[in-house]
């Protein structure tokens, strides 16, 4: 009793403090004119969606359940009018499953028609089933002056409804050859309708969907891009906001945010550019989830929001009841998405919908094993090196000499040989072992754990030759023009004669790789076989790379997947492969992506859409090697501090486009390459300034890669506090460290009091009206 006693007063010492510290900007009137949408007593339920679903929040911050079909992304608040033509208040959501459409929060209608689906493979027990699953939408909007019309995205297409959702129209995007989606928006502009999209590669556009022959119109003057680029960095949201003239008329103005750069501007329609009215003070930061409550216009941000007064574009405060929805969010299972936040605890004269929550708490990894995975900073070892006593003497004083914890080593190769000595039947069915191979792995891995070293399998997927010979290629990607397991053609070269001079002839000249089936189930479970014996005999993560599709080769047109099942495409491949990897692999997951597909919000030629893929891992390792990007690539002054910021702002944006469901752990380049850069400041700090850019931005861990294992050059991990051994200004102690931010989610607790105040304060909740100041002053 003491202690309930106890845990009361601090209650409500925390509730008085937190009301002495607010500073109202001005006192609302008694009487406020709402909408017809607000005066909705449906208004007054407090809604939040996360990944567990949606939820009711009751007065008392007990959550409960209304729909747990899948995860909740998004929900607005909308007027959409039926078949008469008579507006009904009621609810869209855009989840996991597609798009559903709610009057009363009691029954949800699935508004799909038109819009896109994956044929997604399940494999279990031997046994293969196919079922639909929609592709996944990126954003939901609705033109404010018309409720009915919505637009939704893919990552491939742009998708139009002008009946509130129930059927849609493609409007393609405004790049073919390149996949990706940011954000999306519906206004009235000019008496016309107008639907944006922003790419993130190549930035904003803009369609007027009821014309002939609609053509996609970019828009990138104004718009903010980083030194070195050449198109504006990607743009987070678009929010079409209604403002009023003086002598009452409204109009429509239309406002964006960038992703990885706080910014925030106001789109002048009739000069079609971007006017800047935000800069944060951060080098990095993200403004998303952009909403208005009358002429304020709110933002999330990495562990809060922000707020900018349209009019005088000064930010007036922050939200005074922040806390108050903090403490709401708690109660709620899983990640936190998106919430409506009823009058009576927005601290408004109205309702408040807030989008892009899971920002708020940027040092919770959501994925079941990120603990586990977080902090891991390893070395890349040469299997063939520790297959010697004296190779696995030489890494672990590597290891240990660096003040490192963790060590990634191949289990199979990248030609498909088995590192280690099987005992699966399965595998050694269709596995090659490795001459090379570890004889007696249970004992390596003793050796390496005595030491505390966390140990990463990698096991390279998809290329494997060895696996592509099995029963006659049985599993090989096939060349459908010569009938024949596929190789990549690299070119044509001159046979030469006995003196070296060329006869006249050309030979074929190939790229060193074999590839498997993507599509094929049984070389799914092959892998995963691989995977699990590991992690049963002492492995603590598993890393798999060359996660996708073959990307080269002149013949590349003639390779045939024979294992793709109908309406299967890449994206449905790689998505299948993980879930069935997800499902039978208990412990942490990791793969490999180009340093581009962590940079940008794209899975161009590979299939490794990032975003995608973190629904289904733990880890996911960008190569930000500064070699492999063009040498111009932010090599602006200090022109040698260009390897922090590879580092400080690629992990950022990775991160940031995973939406914080995977530790990126990206890999270090430990090893010299004969271009420009390197050739001028390769040494001992330019790795060092890596980890310092992986520090400040993530302080998540990082993977050294030498393909030798020659780390004699690689300096010793760094401390926490250590000062940057450069001039880059983002390395300066006044911006935040890590830049991520560290904020956790409170830790969920279910309570049985849902289930009492789901029968004391069924749906409808009556609570006296309570007007409080919606900002408090910043210091």
């Amino acid at each position: 009793m003491k202690k309930s006693l106890f845990v009361l007063s601090l209650f409500f010492l925390t509730v008085l403090a937190f009301s002495d510290e607010v500073k109202p900007l001005y006192r609302l009137p008694e009487k406020n004119p709402v909408s017809a949408l607000d005066n909705d007593s449906e208004t007054e339920v407090f809604l939040v969606g996360s990944d567990n679903g949606l939820f009711r929040v009751t007065n008392r911050n007990s959550a409960i359940p209304l729909w747990t079909e899948a995860r909740v992304d998004q929900l607005l608040r909308v007027n959409i009018a039926d078949s008469s033509g008579v507006p009904h208040p009621s609810w869209l959501m855009r989840t996991q499953k597609g798009v559903f459409y709610s009057q009363d929060l009691k029954k949800f209608e699935e508004r799909d028609n038109g819009l896109p689906f994956l044929t997604i493979k399940t494999f279990k027990e031997g046994q293969k089933t196919l079922s639909l699953q929609i592709q996944e939408l990126k954003d939901l909007s609705v033109n404010p002056l018309n409720n009915n019309e919505v637009v939704t995205a893919t990552k491939d297409s742009v998708y139009f409804s002008r009946d509130g959702g129930l059927t849609w129209k493609d409007l393609g995007s405004m790049s073919k050859n390149s996949p990706g989606m940011k954000a999306v928006a519906v206004a009235t502009l000019d008496d016309q309708t107008v639907v944006f999209m922003a790419h993130p590669i190549f930035g904003l556009s803009y369609i007027f969907p009821d014309r002939q022959k609609a053509g996609w119109t970019d828009i990138d003057a104004g718009f903010e891009k980083m030194p070195s680029l050449t198109s504006p960095d990607e743009i987070a949201d678009i929010l079409p906001v209604v403002r009023t003239n003086a002598d009452g008329s409204v109009y429509t103005e239309i406002y964006i945010s960038q992703t990885y750069i706080p910014r925030i501007y106001r789109l002048n329609w009739q000069e079609k550019k971007g006017e800047l009215i935000y800069t944060g003070s951060e080098p990095t930061d993200v403004t998303d989830g952009l909403t208005t409550i009358d002429n304020v216009l709110l933002y999330t941000k990495l562990e809060g929001f922000g707020a900018i007064d349209l009019d005088s574009l000064q930010s007036p405060g922050t939200p005074s009841q922040e806390r108050d929805w903090h403490e709401a969010f708690s109660s709620v299972p899983g990640m936190i998405n998106t919430a409506w936040i009823p009058q009576s605890r927005s601290g408004f004269a109205r309702g408040l919908q807030l989008n892009e929550l899971w920002l708020l708490y940027p040092g919770t990894v959501n994925s079941p094993y990120a603990e586990i995975a977080n902090g891991r900073k390893s070395i890349y070892a040469s299997a063939y090196q520790c297959s010697f006593p004296e190779g696995v003497a030489k890494f672990k004083k590597i290891i240990k000499d660096r003040n490192m914890n963790s060590m990634v080593i191949d289990m199979k190769d990248d030609y498909g040989f088995l590192r280690y000595d099987s005992k699966d039947p399965l595998v050694l069915e269709k596995c090659s072992t490795s001459g090379y191979a570890i004889k007696d792995l249970d004992k390596f891995i003793k050796e390496f754990k005595s030491e505390n070293v966390y140990l990463v399998a990698r096991i390279v997927t998809f290329k494997d030759r060895s696996l592509s010979k099995y029963k006659n290629g049985k599993y090989a990607v096939w060349d459908k023009k010569l009938n024949k397991p596929w190789m990549g053609i690299k070119g044509y070269e001159d046979v030469l004669d006995e003196n070296e001079q060329p006869t006249g002839t050309k030979e074929t000249a190939y790229y060193d790789e074999q590839w498997v089936d993507p599509y094929s189930e049984e070389v799914w479970e092959y892998n995963v076989a691989i995977a699990k014996e590991l992690i049963e005999r002492g492995f603590d993560e598993i890393q798999f790379d060359y996660i996708r599709f073959p990307t080269d080769g002149l013949n590349l047109y003639n390779a045939q997947y024979r294992w793709q099942d109908k309406g299967m495409d890449k994206e449905s491949a790689l998505i299948s492969f993980l879930s069935y990897a997800r499902a039978n692999i208990k412990a942490p997951i990791g793969i490999d992506i180009y340093g581009a597909n962590g940079w940008y919000r794209s899975g161009t030629r590979t299939g490794q859409d990032a975003e995608m893929l973190a629904e289904y891992v733990d880890v996911i390792g960008p190569m930000f090697y500064p070699s492999h990007f063009e040498q111009t690539f932010l090599n602006y002054a200090p022109v040698a501090d260009r390897t922090y910021r590879i580092y400080y702002y690629g992990s950022f944006r990775n991160t940031i486009l995973c939406r914080n469901r995977a530790i990126i752990r990206p890999w270090v380049q430990s090893f010299y390459l004969n271009v420009s850069y390197d050739r001028l400041y390769y040494d001992s700090d330019y790795i060092k300034k890596q980890f310092f850019g992986v520090r400040d931005s993530l302080d998540r861990g990082y993977m050294c890669w030498n393909n030798s294992g020659e780390y004699g050059t690689t300096p010793p991990d760094i401390e926490a506090t250590e000062t940057f051994i450069g001039t880059a200004s983002e390395a300066s102690r006044e911006f935040r460290k890590p830049a991520i931010g560290d904020k956790m989610k409170p830790l969920y607790v279910d309570s049985d009091v849902s289930i009492l105040d789901s029968i004391l304060y069924p749906y409808r909740e009556e609570e006296t009206t309570r007007f409080n100041p919606f900002l408090k002053v910043m210091p």
